[in-house]
């Protein structure tokens, strides 16, 4: 707890990259047993005597003893049976039950519950904590909240929860499958740096060195653990909670996902959108963006097995695009007319930058190393793993890149002209 704070205290002195760096965060609580001392933390940081308590069945069962800790507030609760979908119509009804009142939110779970929580408490200016239930996804310190609108999923800027708790003894306790997800999400960050810095190259868009450092020793430190992911021990489980938090604290100095996501998650909100379309229910956030990470990593490396590459104008055919979206389409056409991010980037610097390219994919871990991690961690890694369909799963990879308006390394795919080669 105390080098966390450490950390946002450091980050908040004068940057070299020019920006300042503030977050929300004022208090993070990591150790055993804490469950039974939330209202404690909550009273210690100035939360409303009023209280909305957010969870799902399964969270709420997961933090037994925390609704006792709560005597000294008035509770109210909101109690989902089972939320892996966070939407703007649970955002909307939040929003409601805070409106206009002297009221605090506490969240208890992960990303699904908490992400419209961070969106709520940021339009109603409303103090937020951030129980957590599960390592499964980095997002529980971060500033922004993924939510799905019209069957299109968008980040949204929302806010950092004032307080952070995590019980290691709930942690270590989780499930299995939530673990190995968590890890899936932490494994991403290495393609979402790749991206950030060849965007930074290319376009000029902001670049924080230190958050960025930050970032990748977070990830790094995961991937050393690869093995002991699953244990159910508490040491281990407040580490691990630590490094998701390091990730989140990043993206929350950026004010933007930037720092901790890229091309893969991108992937994975389309697979999403899509199964959401056709009524399924997706899978755990982590376990989809892990099988899209090592698909990037694998193509980012074969990118950089490339001495030399020629380049031409990128030529879409945006009807085949609009086409593959259909009711999603006009969200997409707004991310990329009159104009869109591609426009920013020159064919001969792509060219002329390319040796930077290939020593910025080579600057992260490998395919092969992160796919070993994965196996340790009791990862899902195929497309079969995580009962896709091989055809929506490529075509999910390749019409991607228009569902957000930001440059990844898989935007540049049609720019970049490949020479032929042997048993590729």
């Amino acid at each position: 707890m105390a080098d966390i704070l450490a950390l946002i205290e450091e980050f908040k002195k004068p940057c070299p990259c020019g920006r300042q760096h503030e977050t929300t965060i004022a208090d993070v609580r990591i150790g055993s047993g804490l469950v039974h001392t939330v209202g404690d933390i909550l009273a210690e940081n100035g939360f409303a005597h009023k209280l909305l308590l957010v969870a799902d069945t399964s969270t709420l069962k997961a933090a037994e003893g925390i609704v006792e800790s709560l005597q000294g507030f008035s509770v109210d609760f909101k109690t989902y049976d089972d939320l892996r979908v966070a939407t703007m119509e649970h955002v909307e009804e939040l929003e409601a039950r805070i409106a206009g009142q002297d009221i605090s939110v506490l969240a208890v779970g992960t990303g699904s519950v908490h992400d419209p929580c961070r969106l709520a408490c940021a339009r109603q200016n409303k103090k937020l904590c951030v129980f957590a239930t599960a390592p499964s996804m980095d997002g529980f310190a971060s500033y922004n909240a993924p939510i799905v609108s019209g069957g299109f999923k968008t980040t949204h800027a929302a806010k950092s929860p004032e307080v952070v708790i995590g019980d290691t003894k709930i942690l270590a306790a989780a499930p299995k499958a939530l673990k190995s997800a968590g890890f899936g999400d932490m494994i991403a960050k290495y393609v979402g740096l790749i991206d950030w810095q060849v965007s930074t190259l290319l376009t000029g868009e902001y670049y924080c060195e230190r958050i960025a450092a930050l970032t990748k020793s977070a990830t790094d430190e995961l991937l050393e653990m690869a093995d002991k992911v699953t244990a159910n021990d508490e040491e281990t489980a407040g580490k691990i909670f630590e490094s998701l938090l390091k990730t989140g604290i990043a993206m929350s100095f950026t004010q933007n996902s930037r720092p901790a996501s890229g091309s893969e998650h991108i992937i994975a909100h389309l697979i999403e959108c899509v199964q959401l379309r056709d009524n399924i229910i997706p899978n755990f956030h982590g376990e989809d963006v892990g099988v899209c990470s090592l698909a990037m990593l694998r193509y980012y490396n074969e990118l950089a097995e490339n001495d030399a590459i020629e380049t031409q104008d990128e030529v879409v055919d945006w009807d085949d695009v609009y086409a593959f979206y259909g009711n999603m389409a006009e969200d997409v056409r707004r991310l990329n007319e009159p104009d869109n991010i591609i426009d920013e980037v020159d064919k001969d610097k792509l060219a002329e930058c390319w040796q930077d390219i290939r020593d910025i994919i080579r600057n992260v871990p490998s395919y092969k190393t992160c796919k070993e991690a994965m196996i340790k961690a009791g990862c899902k890694i195929t497309v079969e793993d995580i009962e896709k369909d091989e055809t929506l799963f490529s075509d999910c990879v390749s019409y991607s890149p228009y569902m957000r308006r930001r440059m990844t390394l898989l935007r540049l795919k049609n720019m970049i002209k490949l020479p032929k080669r042997e048993n590729r």
